[in-house]
C-alpha cells in the first residue's frame, strides 16, 4: 500500500492517504503560528494499523519544521505527545 501525508489547508486538516482513498485526518485550526488539532479519525477498515500514530507523528513534524506552536485538543494527539516526549516542547504554554 503506497501511503501519504498531505497537509490539506483548502479543508485545514492533514491527510493520509492510499490512491483515491483517504486513510485519516486531522482537522485543524490555524492562526497566529499555533495549530490547533482538533480531531483525529482513521477509516474503520483502516483502523488498528498504526495509521493515527502516523499521523500524529507527521502532522507535529510538520509543524515543528513551520515553527508553529500545538494546542492538542485532540485527545488522541495529546495522547501521542504524552507519550512522545519529544514533542512536549511543541505545545503552546
Amino acid at each position: 500500500m503506497d501511503i501519504k501525508f498531505a497537509d490539506a489547508p483548502g479543508r485545514s486538516r492533514y491527510e493520509l492517504t492510499s490512491g483515491d482513498d483517504v486513510i485519516g485526518f486531522i482537522d485543524y485550526a490555524l492562526a497566529d503560528g499555533v495549530i490547533t488539532m482538533i480531531h483525529t479519525e482513521v477509516g474503520e477498515a483502516y483502523s488498528g494499523q498504526g495509521h493515527a500514530a502516523t499521523l500524529a507523528r507527521s502532522a507535529l513534524d510538520d509543524a515543528r519544521s513551520r515553527g508553529l506552536s500545538v494546542v492538542p485538543s485532540c485527545p488522541y494527539v495529546a495522547a501521542y505527545i504524552r507519550k512522545h516526549e519529544e514533542y512536549a516542547d511543541l505545545v503552546k504554554a
